[in-house]
C-alpha cells in the first residue's frame, strides 16, 4: 500500500492502528501524567473518527470495526470479549456505573443499543437497531425493539 492510500485510509477512518496503539499505551501507562497525555491523544483520535471508547473499557482483543469507529460509543465500564464484530452507530451504555459484559465472538449490528447491567453470552448475534436491556444466553440471535430472541442454537 503506497503512502497516499495509507493517508486516505486513515482519513476515512479505515485505519485505526494508531488509535489502538494509543489506547493500549494509555491503559498500560504507569505514570499519571503520561497516562493523561495519552488519554488526551486517544480521545482526540477517537473524536476525529467519530466515536468514543471509555478509558477503563476492558477489551480482550481488538474488536473488528468494519465501518471504523464512526458513531460507536463504548462506556468506560463495558467489558467486551475477544473477536467481537461491531458495526457503526452502536451504543454500549451504562446505568448507575454498570455496563454490559459482552462474550466472545459476538456480532453487534448497526445502530444497536446495549444498556445497563446485562450479560451477553458467547456467539450472540444482535440485529441492527435492536435495543437490549436484558441478559442474553449463549448462541442466540436477538432482534427488534423491544428485544426478541428468535433463535438459540443449543450445541
Amino acid at each position: 500500500m503506497c503512502y497516499r492510500e495509507k493517508c486516505t485510509a486513515y482519513a476515512k477512518g479505515d485505519n485505526l492502528n494508531f488509535f489502538w496503539r494509543l489506547f493500549r499505551l494509555q491503559q498500560n501507562a504507569n505514570h499519571k501524567a503520561v497516562r493523561d497525555i495519552l488519554l488526551f491523544l486517544c480521545f482526540r483520535c477517537a473524536h476525529r473518527h467519530g466515536g468514543y471508547i471509555g478509558k477503563d473499557a476492558i477489551l480482550k482483543s481488538r474488536p473488528s470495526l468494519p465501518h471504523g469507529l464512526h458513531g460507536i460509543f463504548i462506556s468506560r465500564y463495558a467489558k467486551i470479549g475477544a473477536n467481537c464484530r461491531i458495526y457503526q452507530n452502536v451504543t454500549i451504555g451504562e446505568v448507575h456505573k454498570k455496563a454490559p459484559v459482552i462474550g466472545d465472538d459476538c456480532l453487534i449490528g448497526a445502530g444497536a443499543v446495549l444498556i445497563g447491567d446485562i450479560q451477553i453470552g458467547n456467539r450472540v448475534k444482535i440485529g441492527a437497531g435492536a435495543v437490549i436491556h436484558e441478559s442474553v444466553p449463549d448462541d442466540c440471535t436477538v432482534v427488534a425493539q423491544p428485544m426478541r430472541i428468535i433463535g438459540c442454537d443449543k450445541q
